[in-house]
């Protein structure tokens, strides 16, 4: 009878972590599936920041600035 009580903790400790994890993964998929996303285009902002260097941010002002020059050239 002493063999089964580590077993039967053994199992009660799985038990309580597997529902832990089901509980976390409820309230996770309810806030990303709520109508309040801002948090994932925060992130989203938060990851790509590297990229956001000065040398991209000069090339989309010229990009933009190419882009008028043709429109202003297709209305004359």
């Amino acid at each position: 009878m002493e063999s089964g009580n580590p077993v039967i903790g053994a199992v009660i400790f799985i038990v309580l972590i597997l529902g832990a994890n089901f509980i976390m993964y409820a309230v996770a998929r309810g806030w990303a599936k709520s109508g309040d996303s801002r948090w994932i285009s925060a992130f989203k902002q938060g990851l790509s920041k590297p990229f956001d260097s000065r040398a991209n941010k000069s090339m989309d002002e010229l990009r933009q600035k190419m882009e008028e020059l043709q429109k202003n050239k297709k209305e004359d």
